[in-house]
């Protein structure tokens, strides 16, 4: 049977005055290390785990079994979006996340600042310089770097090793494979045309990083860049309007505004730390039904492989789940988009735990929240374009289907 999940769900939905918070712990799942436990397990949480004893746990399958989602596909999948379906370059989120302007000239892509050694990459992300370091790097490429044969070369400053490329001109197109070679160790990689009409964009694109590579050359860490999801501005559903919420998304990283930018939610200003964005969900606690509250380095350091240092982010969001609960949402979700084990230095296609809160939940079986509490709990395994339904369906917005 073929047909639109969110267009079914819509036609259910009857709007009340419920609060939602959905709060995402990026990269949060994980496995167990040498001494059999994950950072879930090994982190001191009493207030999630008295949490978990009251609510609904399960795990996640952000696309689909076995496929490891990038951080887009993940959160589209919480938002109800099928990520297959819709299919959204990294660099349109960055450039959205960052206020950029894109036209329909225009192709942006992610970019990382990246350490090479002759043609070797051996750090992808040039030792995570910080913010201020990185942006005098982007002033010397836009300073250096203003166009490829008829094509304007724009820069901007991201976050940390991040920075967005945005190139303006006349027949290009966002058809062409990323120019990362996606671990260290490996040789430089240029893109690749996947179609007659890309190859214009693909050229331009490989003489752009060999310039970037000519102006980087006497830096010590940030002497290349790596390229990736080159994308046009997409059209899709709008969430507000698909299920009928005002939604805000409370975030610190520009990709995480730039997707709930994508999908209609309103950003919310905030701060840098976990403290700030709870304070930030504080004060806007009347103006919106739903809140995304997005916390970033739970993935950033299971990408670097630091067990410990994903253990603390964990124990500094249990210090304030209390600040969140004396809000009194009808439903608290706390999940991840996808997993990043420590192990593995990276993505994963394991599961991810999901704990829901709300007033009717089969409450009893699970005693703390982890991913082996979740594997066994009541939810069972679901799919997350299933959350949504279930936010809607705790939250009493959806009536009964048929007769």
């Amino acid at each position: 049977m073929n047909f639109d999940k969110q267009e079914f769900v819509h036609e259910l939905i009857s709007p009340n005055a419920s609060k939602i918070v959905l709060l995402v712990m990026d990269g949060i799942g994980d496995l167990p290390n040498e001494e059999g436990v994950t950072p879930l397990m090994k982190a001191n949480t009493p207030n999630l785990d008295k949490l978990a004893q009251l609510s609904d746990l399960g795990q996640t399958i952000p696309v689909m079994h076995g496929i490891t989602p990038g951080s887009g596909p993940g959160h589209l999948g919480l938002f109800g979006y099928d990520p297959i379906k819709y299919q959204i370059g990294r660099g349109i989120l960055e450039a959205l996340g960052e206020d950029i302007e894109v036209g329909e000239l225009d192709v942006v892509a992610r970019g990382n600042f990246a350490t090479i050694d002759g043609d070797i990459v051996i750090d992808r992300r040039a030792g995570r310089p910080s913010t201020e370091e990185s942006a005098k790097v982007v002033e010397k490429l836009n300073a250096n770097i203003k166009e490829i044969e008829d094509v304007k070369v724009t820069f901007y400053p991201g976050k940390e090793h991040r920075f967005v490329l945005k190139l303006t001109g006349e027949g290009l197109s966002d058809n062409i494979e990323d120019a990362d070679p996606q671990k260290e160790g490996k040789p430089i990689k240029y893109t690749t045309a996947l179609s007659p009409e890309a190859e214009k964009t693909a050229r331009i694109v490989n003489k752009l990083l060999e310039r970037i590579k000519e102006v980087l050359k006497d830096e010590p860490k940030m002497n290349f860049a790596l390229v990736r999801g080159f994308s046009k501005y997409p059209k899709l559903p709008q969430f507000p309007e698909v299920y009928k919420l005002r939604a805000g998304a409370i975030a610190v990283y520009p990709m995480y505004k730039g997707l709930a930018k994508l999908v209609g939610m309103t950003i919310i200003p905030t701060g840098q730390t976990i403290e700030d964005e709870i304070e930030t969900l504080k004060k806007e606690w009347n103006n919106f039904d739903f809140f995304f509250v997005h916390i970033k380095k739970t993935d950033s350091y299971g990408e670097d492989g630091k067990f410990d240092e994903k253990v603390h982010v964990i124990e500094n969001v249990d210090k304030v789940l209390p600040e969140i609960l004396a809000l009194n949402p009808d439903v608290l979700v706390v999940t991840g988009d996808h997993s990043t084990p420590c192990a593995m230095k990276g993505h994963s296609f394991h599961p991810v735990p999901i704990m829901f809160f709300a007033k009717h939940t089969r409450k009893g079986l699970s005693k703390a929240f982890n991913e082996f509490e979740c594997a066994r709990g009541t939810l069972g395994t679901i799919h997350a374009t299933d959350v949504m339904n279930l936010i809607l369906a705790y939250s009493g917005r959806l009536e009964k289907f048929g007769a």
